[in-house]
Order: structure tokens, then sequence, then C-alpha cells
């Protein structure tokens, strides 16, 4: 499930390669027809600001869902809400709606601590600059180099442990972002980047819908890890063998 990897080896990996515009569910156009109601902008980077500016109106904070992922939308839209991985991952399907290319990360701590649960965040590759950017959709966060340009994960990464000046900043209006939190999740030198790779939204979401709540979640996704379907974790930082030393 995990592996180590490099820079290199991860710079072409997308979720949007295995989970096509035709297999979204449907209630994600509806509601992103209500994101981009008014007006869509021309950029990919405002295109997402936007995506992100109305989930966090729109949406709550809840409990861990492990739904399909249009019944995830529809807890966190209308009903008890979610995690930062549901976030994360319904953000995922909202971009290959846009044609925005998206990934998503994970972070833990080498050596793993309960005191650190560990965060999910996205990453999108922003036409217009060139390159990968993070995106933590569940704060409207976004990192800055000196000069102003958006970070991508693993060049915060680098900067961070260096000790070089690093910047961040919600783009939501009024949203004040604690330090600590960022500390936790970002910043800690003791944190650790995975990207999450081959995740199939349409087979976890056939086998969520057909299973739960009759069958424990982790049977499902030995289910789909035996049918060879399962997603995996590339570490292109640290040795994920840390996490257990």
């Amino acid at each position: 499930m995990s592996r180590n990897s490099s820079a290199a080896a991860i710079e072409s990996i997308s979720y949007n390669v295995l989970n096509k515009k035709e297999e979204m569910p449907r209630n994600f156009y509806k509601v992103n027809e209500l994101i981009f109601e008014q007006t869509k902008p021309d950029t990919d980077l405002e295109v997402v600001k936007q995506m992100v500016s109305w989930l966090y109106e729109h949406t709550r904070v809840g409990p861990g869902l492990s739904e399909p992922s249009d019944k995830a939308l529809e807890i966190m839209v209308y009903g008890k809400g979610g995690v930062c991985s549901d976030m994360a991952q319904i953000f995922n399907n909202f971009c290959v709606i846009n044609d925005i290319q998206v990934r998503e990360w994970g972070t833990t701590s080498a050596p793993f601590s309960r005191e650190n649960g560990g965060h999910s965040f996205n990453e999108v590759y922003i036409n217009e600059l060139q390159k990968w950017v993070l995106i933590d959709a569940s704060l409207g966060l976004l990192f800055y180099d000196e000069q102003g340009v958006p970070l991508s994960v693993l060049e915060l990464y680098q900067l961070s442990r260096t000790g070089e000046t690093v910047r961040y900043r919600s783009f939501i209006e009024g949203r004040v972002i604690e330090e600590g939190q960022v500390i936790k999740n970002y910043l800690n030198t003791d944190v650790t980047p995975f990207l999450i790779c081959d995740y199939r939204n349409k087979v976890y979401d056939t086998y969520l819908r057909w299973a739960r709540p009759r069958v424990p979640v982790f049977l499902i996704h030995f289910a789909v890890y035996v049918i060879g379907k399962s997603y995996h974790y590339e570490f292109p930082m640290d040795d994920y063998k840390k996490i257990f030393s």
C-alpha cells in the first residue's frame, strides 16, 4: 500500500487519469451549477478558489463519512458534514468536472504520533502558472514563496525543512487561519507528505453503495484490494518505514 518514490516519479500522476467526467455522480453537476451560477472565472486558480469558497460557505464539519461520493456530498452540504479527507475527495470530483488536473495528498508524522492524526488536502495543476499548487479545500489555504508565487506540495516541504520563509493565507474573506493548525498539519519537522494514487471513485462508490452499512468499511477496502483496484500511497520525500520506527 505504501511505496518510496521521488519528485520525478509523481510529476504526471493525476486523479483525472482514472476518473472521467462522465463517471462523476449527477449531483456533483447540479451543485457545480450553483457554484458557478453567477459567473465562472477565466483562470484555473480563480476557478478552484471559487469552488473552495462555495464549499466552505455551504458545507459543515462533522464525523468521518466513508460513504459513496454522491452521498458524502449530500451529507456535507445538507447534513452533518464531514472531515478533511471527505472534503478533499469531493473537491477531486469538482475539479474533474471543471477540467482541472487534481490529486489528493495526506500527511502523517514519522515516527507516528497519536498527537498528530494526519491531514488531507489537494494539489491542482494551474495552467497559467504551469505548475502544481497545493490547496487546502478545508481551510481555503494557499502557501506562497517570498515572491508571492503559490507553492506546490513538495516546494512547501522543501522550503520548510531548509528553514526558508513560507507564507500562507486563506483566500476566503474573513477566514482566520490559526498558526498552530498550520504548524501541526504542515510545518512540524516530523510531518511527512504522501500522495494518494490510483483511487478509482466509481469503483469505491459501487462497493460502498452496495455494502454499507452491512459490511465494515475495512472489509470493503480489502475487497477492492483483492480485485486489484485499490489505491496506494507514494512517499516522494521520506522513507515511509520511518513512520514505524
